[in-house]
């Protein structure tokens, strides 16, 4: 391909060159070989010119001595003269002199005596035409007249010339008939036309020589100076086609073939720089998909998977030809929520899944071009099982006491501040028990610390054991214990908050504690038996009724009343 691009180039330039100058030098010829031809046909039509006024003048002086005899053998040695073809002497009308006794008669009526003896055989020969258009010219300008013709293929020149009566001639003839009658002189004119046809030939010979040394002389020069520099350009951009950046092209002279060559070379040296700069940012990306923890799949325009990493057919438990063939939608077997997904940006669906027993944060879009056109799609999933165990353990930790095991108050708050919410909007009962034990601080100090902490261990667990599990056992603080009762009414007769409250004191009061036992007494705030405005009122309403129990004798639950 390159050298069929180069070698049409070059035969334009050749063409470009070779025409204009072969049409310059044609012209050339054409105007010298045109010049020549009007100059030879010049110089030869006032040469026979010459030769005719000299015959004329010949012919005249022997006219003058009276002897038609002579004067035709004179045209008769005229013809002989190389040159040319015919001499005749006409008279006016056209007809050739001296063949009849015409003139005879005239003379010798003129003259009234017998001057020239009549010919025994007359002829008739005309010549030209009387009304030949050269002829009457030249009678009636009375200058000579010259006409090309033709005879018998032959190029010839005819010069017609007046022959006027003098003053001499009145001695034969009558003085009224101002021309006597017309010289034809024919010459032949094919010795100038073989000269103009061999100069003609000769300037087309000069010409083919000269175009033939200039399409020579054209040809080196575009092929050294032009088809060769362009032939190492091409080589070159089809060596980098092929993906070899390290061509330099020869940077030859100072034209602007040099200046395109050093322009291609620092194209090549920024798009090689370029390159190296993609190769390095393309393995760097490589390595950070192949070794991301993440999996990642990409798709092109036409939505086909063209990307897989190690993550993500480990994530997904499938291989990447699995995932390229089941197509970018069945990635985690619900087209539909991937499609919905992508379809609404995310919003108002879950990126957190459950697939295969791991739990997997999932993002999907689409990606979009500069003018906003998709060109693809992405997924990107990573596993947060283990995130979301430490997740777990952490709000366990946050929640619950460390010491117990049972929610800590500031867990104990927050579902007391949502389970009051949750009751006073749907009218529901909800019952709070606040306890502690009783001489909890003459047991420190008797038994010691360690000794109450167990105390306070074996009280959480029995908590745990005995509560429902839609209730909520908390550490208040200290020895100071809480529960919240969702949904649980007073209910005096057994199954309400005071039974619960007193079968939990009564199990307390069971327990034996390395060989030590202890009581507790419970104060019970319910809602809405008694109208309490907020959460902190209802821990206040509980610990007053703790107070009374205290007060009652210890080991005892107190059911907080209204005030009304």
């Amino acid at each position: 391909m390159p050298d069929r691009i180069l070698s049409s180039i070059g035969t334009k330039i050749i063409l470009g060159v070779a025409v204009p100058a072969a049409a310059i030098l044609t012209g050339m010829i054409l105007f010298y070989s045109t010049h020549e031809e009007e100059s030879l046909l010049k110089q030869n039509e006032a040469a026979r010119l010459e030769m005719a006024r000299s015959v004329i003048q010949g012919l005249n002086a022997v006219m003058m001595t009276g002897s038609a005899v002579m004067t035709q053998q004179f045209a008769e040695e005229l013809k002989k003269v190389p040159g040319v073809q015919d001499f005749r002497i006409l008279r006016n009308d056209g007809l050739e002199s001296f063949q009849d006794n015409k003139t005879i008669d005239e003379v010798n009526s003129y003259r009234d005596k017998i001057v020239f003896k009549p010919r025994d055989e007359e002829l008739e020969i005309r010549i030209i035409p009387a009304d030949q258009p050269a002829l009457l010219k030249a009678l009636e300008s009375k200058e000579m007249v010259s006409y090309a013709e033709n005879v018998e293929n032959a190029r010839n020149l005819t010069f017609l010339t007046p022959i006027p009566n003098q003053d001499r001639c009145h001695r034969c003839h009558d003085s009224d008939v101002p021309i006597r009658g017309v010289v034809k002189l024919t010459t032949t004119m094919e010795p100038v036309y073989t000269a103009i046809q061999e100069s003609r030939d000769r300037a087309f010979r000069i010409l083919a020589v000269a175009l033939s040394a200039l399409l020579m002389l054209v040809f080196v020069m575009v092929r050294r100076l032009v088809v060769a520099p362009l032939t190492l350009v091409t080589s070159a951009m089809s060596r980098v086609a092929a993906g070899d950046l390290t061509i330099q092209v020869p940077e030859l002279g100072q034209d602007e073939l040099s200046r395109m060559a050093k322009s291609f070379n620092h194209m090549l040296t920024q798009l090689l720089h370029t390159y190296t700069g993609f190769q390095q940012e393309r393995n760097k990306l490589n390595t950070i998909i192949l070794s991301a923890r993440e999996g990642i799949i990409v798709t092109d325009q036409e939505n086909h998977v063209v990307l897989v990493n190690p993550s993500a057919e480990r994530l997904l438990g499938k291989t990447a030809q699995q995932i390229v063939a089941e197509g970018f939608l069945h990635i985690l077997d619900d087209p539909e929520y991937i499609s919905s997904y992508i379809n609404h940006h995310g919003h108002n669906h879950p990126e957190e899944l459950v697939y295969k027993g791991q739990v997997l944060s999932v993002h999907a879009a689409r990606i979009l071009a500069p003018d906003g056109t998709p060109i693809g799609s992405a997924a990107l999933i990573r596993d947060i099982t283990e995130a979301k165990r430490l997740e777990h353990e952490l709000r366990v930790i946050s929640y619950t006491d460390k010491l117990t095991g049972i929610f800590n108050r500031r867990r104990m708050e927050e579902l007391l501040n949502a389970e009051f919410d949750r009751a006073v909007r749907y009218h529901y009962p909800l019952s709070f028990l606040l306890f502690d034990v009783d001489h909890f601080k003459r047991f420190n100090d008797e038994h010691g610390h360690d000794q109450g902490d167990r105390v306070l261990q074996a009280i959480g667990a029995l908590m745990k054991e005995h509560f429902r599990k839609i209730d909520f056992p908390c550490r208040y603080g200290g020895e100071e214990f809480c529960v919240i009762l969702p949904s649980t009414p007073a209910d005096l007769e057994g199954h309400g908050a005071w039974g619960v409250a007193d079968r939990f004191r009564q199990r307390v009061e069971a327990l034996v504690i390395d060989g030590l036992k202890v009581t507790i007494s419970i104060g019970v705030a319910v809602y809405p038996l008694i109208k309490i405005k907020d959460p902190s009122e209802m821990i206040k309403v509980a610990d007053n009724a703790l107070y009374q129990a205290k007060r009652a004798g210890r080991n005892r639950v107190i059911l907080a009343q209204s005030q009304e």
